[in-house]
């Protein structure tokens, strides 16, 4: 669990009194740093190693802490609940309409203003991608939740379009909460979604389009017998939320599954059928449960081919295909997943290792994220997952700048056939349609301690793809703390850490480093871990400055491989051809316009890695209204 103690991150570090070596040239290159490793490794040690020397911001009481908007409704923490804007002077920073402006992302969905949270109902329509997503139409903070509503071609380009249903009948007066579409076979569609009622109760209710034929979707039709499910004998009025996508039994029945819970720390998925969206019948077992994880919410629940690259229709079960079960945690705010089989004779689901089970093995994204959906695009044949990107600073901030969240840029979702363990996630090929000049850097020599500006120019909107080799040069007797992240980068072992700084200063007074951390295991093979710090990435010090990471499957004869995605405060980065995916949020004050810079670094004791880098700059997505 956070604490408030890790609002004070380490003292910023003394500057050295000359800027970091020259960047290498922006032409395809084979060089070393020997002339100039002593001024790298002077620029190294002042900026990554930690001063101790307290500061008047280290030696700050840390800010208050409230209760996070939404919890009283009964549904997962709203705002972020370890920075209180009652802080006053003690953990307030002096923003300025220049730094908030800089925040808002250029290629990543988010609405013109305002609240966003969960992605509702993706969908694929007559020649659109329909996004549904929460939405406060009054205000920067979480309340009044209503269904916004966007159209795209390509997944990309952006066109906002009239809500599409707000909280306005007793069943969902309370806000319209989370909920999928499922499309029929003879091509009708069926919105399923959480309503909070009048008295404070999650109820589950029908909505479908008014015009099929109209592809934008543009109004809808909420059923009047809702509700069509209230919550189940045993299940708490404020535990039964968020309608998966149905899928199609082996007894011509339609399946969808709900997150609940029994007790406070049995997290359970609930199965029901139907024939007609109207009428359900709940089944006397669980689809799965798991001791300990507490409340279950957002459910996901698809197949995954085995042996193939394409996505599956949500129906689509037997040989060759698997199912990963995924539950967004309410008591931790995280997304974990399992693969697994499920049974359509008895509608359970087991996975294939037990020992990381939903909410205690993998997570979806190892970084700031949450409330994920997928949804099967017929037109391309692949599954296709979003997920919200939530804000850590004060509701203060938000209302400043007139917004608070975005959705992350959509992933493709595949089987690891090279692991057979986890999920693939990549941004969908779209995004490369926002391409512009190219940048190469090949064969970048980094002893140990050194760091390497590419001049790759303004460096806000960004696609890098980034390859590393890791040569010890001693001992690989390596250690590294018990998460492989540990404090961050500027904790130096053997092997390690190596990798990129996206969104730093000049002079390193800002920076955010993804990288990777190596480490022999006690089984005689090296063990990998890929990680963002955010301790530095800003002066501020009113919002959450987390290092995240995990260990990660690196095989014989890979190398260490990244794809990152910098768009202004969003990083989104791949390891390993996306085996894990870490989302940062992040708020930098000085490595901002044309301030932002892009380097290499290497801080292991005893290796040197050398590192082939290609960089393209992206243009802005012009998300805007529906002409």
């Amino acid at each position: 669990m956070d604490t408030a103690s890790d609002l004070n991150p380490p003292p910023y570090t003394a500057l050295p009194d000359h800027p970091p070596p020259s960047p290498p040239s922006r032409k395809p290159l084979h060089f070393t740093i020997a002339t100039i490793v002593s001024l790298l490794l002077l620029v190294s040690l002042i900026t990554l190693i930690p001063d101790h020397t307290p500061s008047p911001a280290a030696t700050q009481s840390p800010p208050a802490i409230k209760l996070p908007r939404g919890v009283a409704e009964g549904v997962s923490a709203k705002s972020y609940p370890y920075v209180s804007d009652s802080a006053g002077s003690a953990g307030s920073f002096n923003w300025t309409n220049a730094m908030f402006s800089w925040q808002r992302t250029a290629f990543h969905f988010q609405p013109e203003g305002n609240w966003m949270n969960d992605p509702n109902g993706p969908l694929y329509h007559k020649g659109w991608y329909h996004l549904f997503y929460q939405y406060n139409p009054e205000s920067a903070v979480w309340g009044n939740i209503s269904w916004g509503h966007a159209v795209s071609r390509d997944l990309i380009h952006w066109l906002y379009l009239p809500y599409s249903m707000v909280p306005d009948q007793p069943y969902d007066v309370n806000g319209v909460w989370t909920g999928s579409a499922t499309i029929l076979p003879d091509g009708r569609i069926v919105m399923l979604y959480t309503g909070d009622t009048i008295d404070g109760v999650q109820v589950q209710n029908l909505a479908y389009p008014a015009n099929l034929s109209d592809p934008l979707l543009l109004n809808w039709v909420k059923h009047p017998g809702n509700p069509v499910l209230v919550p189940p004998p045993g299940i708490g009025p404020k535990d039964f939320r968020d309608p998966t996508t149905a899928w199609l039994g082996h007894d011509g029945k339609w399946r969808i599954t709900i997150g609940s819970r029994v007790g406070t720390t049995l997290g359970i998925a609930l199965v029901y059928t139907t024939d007609d969206f109207i009428e359900y019948e709940l089944l006397d077992r669980y689809l799965h449960a798991v001791p300990g994880t507490g409340m279950w919410e957002c459910v996901d629940f698809y197949p995954v081919s085995v042996d193939g690259s394409k996505g599956l229709d949500t129906s689509v079960n037997g040989a060759g295909v698997k199912h990963v079960l995924k539950a967004s945690l309410d008591d931790t705010k995280l997304d974990h997943y399992a693969i697994g089989t499920y049974f359509g004779d008895n509608d359970t689901w087991v996975p294939d290792n037990p020992e990381e089970d939903v909410g205690i093995g993998l997570k979806l994204d190892y970084g700031r994220y949450y409330a994920s959906k997928t949804f099967y695009d017929q037109n391309k044949e692949r599954r296709i997952l979003w997920g919200w990107i939530n804000e850590t600073d004060t509701e203060a901030n938000d209302l400043a700048k007139g917004w608070a969240s975005v959705q992350t840029v959509p992933r493709t979702v595949v089987f690891d056939k090279k692991t057979g363990s986890n999920i693939i996630q990549w941004p969908v090929d779209e995004v490369e349609s926002l391409r512009l000049g190219s940048t190469e850097f090949n064969g970048v020599l980094l002893e140990p301690g050194s760091v390497v500006e590419l001049d790759v120019g303004t460096a806000t909107q960004l696609d890098i793809s980034a390859e590393f080799e890791l040569e010890a040069l001693g001992s690989e007797e390596a250690a590294v703390s018990d998460d492989g992240c540990g404090g961050g980068a500027v904790e130096r072992s053997n092997l390690g850490p190596f990798g990129l700084l996206v969104l730093a200063h000049q002079s390193l007074s800002e920076l955010t480093p993804i990288y990777f951390n190596v480490a022999n295991s006690s089984k005689g093979s090296r063990e990998a871990y890929f990680c963002v710090d955010e301790k530095r990435s800003s002066k501020a010090t009113d919002f959450y400055k987390p290092v995240y990471g995990s260990s990660i499957p690196v095989l014989e004869g890979e190398n260490f491989s990244m794809r990152v995605l910098v768009d202004h405060s969003i990083v989104e980065s791949f390891g390993q051809g996306g085996r894990r995916v870490i989302t940062a949020r992040i708020y930098p004050t000085e490595a901002i316009y044309g301030a932002a810079k892009l380097f290499l670094f290497n801080n292991a004791t005893s290796a040197n890695v050398k590192a082939t880098v290609k960089v393209w700059q992206l243009n802005s997505a012009f998300i805007r209204p529906f002409p």
